[in-house]
């Protein structure tokens, strides 16, 4: 019997990588996405082949919207020839970018950055992913804490993942037929390289953030991936359409 597999954007290091090692852990085939460090991602695979599951790699870039169609091609032929199959199950639409820009330094081409990046190639992404996706699958988007709190300088990244959990309830409502779920899952303050590492390269800005949650601590990349791991798996075959904070309880 095949693995099922998976798409994790961005999933060559961070956050999408943890996600991509645990849904190898759960025996889920992984094609991981990358935009810059191919390398990074060559590694990634061969991490996630040494758990047992098999692994490729495709280059995509969200900020460059009229690449997307080229990706779906590369999505079918790695189907075909790395994993003998022509439909995938899982989504995972982890690939992002970070900056703070205050409200009032946000300008036309920054805003157009994060529109394409968090939510218009996500969309059709998505979306011209489906054919190639097996009912009863998932789709997973990743939001962030600061749609429920605010952070100053966050204003345009919040207001793109706002639209994704729109988003989210449409693809549940409007996909449920296929059997495919949708969910939405949300970081909190994560000590990643997300935003050129600002929580890592910055002590006192972690230790504020870390003390702002009951646990006494920010969020590490493998907070995330089993969370990721078990929205697909049969044990969340009933949670559908949901917005799922990870982030401690910060601010609860």
């Amino acid at each position: 019997m095949k693995n099922k597999i998976a798409i994790v954007t961005g999933g060559s290091r961070g956050l999408g990588k943890d996600m991509a090692l645990s849904l190898a852990k759960k025996n889920i085939d992984v094609i991981v996405t990358y935009n810059n460090n191919k390398e990074m991602a060559i590694e990634t695979a061969k991490e996630i082949e040494s758990i047992g599951a098999k692994a490729a790699i495709a280059h995509l870039n969200m900020s460059e919207f009229n690449s997307l169609d080229a990706f779906v091609v590369e999505v079918q032929t790695i189907l075909k020839e790395k994993f003998t199959n022509t439909h995938f199950d899982f989504l995972i639409n982890n690939a992002g970018m970070g900056k703070t820009v205050p409200f009032v330094d946000v300008t036309e081409d920054v805003f157009d950055d994060f529109l394409n990046v968090h939510f218009k190639s996500v969309y059709f992404l998505t979306q011209k992913l489906l054919k190639q996706m097996n009912d009863g699958g998932s789709i997973i988007n990743i939001s962030s804490g600061t749609t429920r709190f605010s952070n100053p300088g966050y204003s345009v990244y919040a207001s793109m993942k706002g639209a994704m959990e729109i988003l989210t309830k449409y693809l549940a409502k409007e996909l449920g037929s296929r059997g495919i779920r949708s969910n939405i899952v949300a970081p909190g303050p994560v000590e990643t390289d997300f935003n050129n590492a600002a929580i890592k390269n910055n002590p006192q800005f972690k230790t504020m953030l870390g003390n702002m949650s009951p646990l006494g601590r920010v969020g590490a990349a493998d907070d995330l991936g089993g969370v990721i791991s078990f929205l697909c798996s049969d044990d969340a075959k009933w949670i559908n359409g949901q917005r799922i904070e990870v982030s401690g309880g910060i601010n609860c």
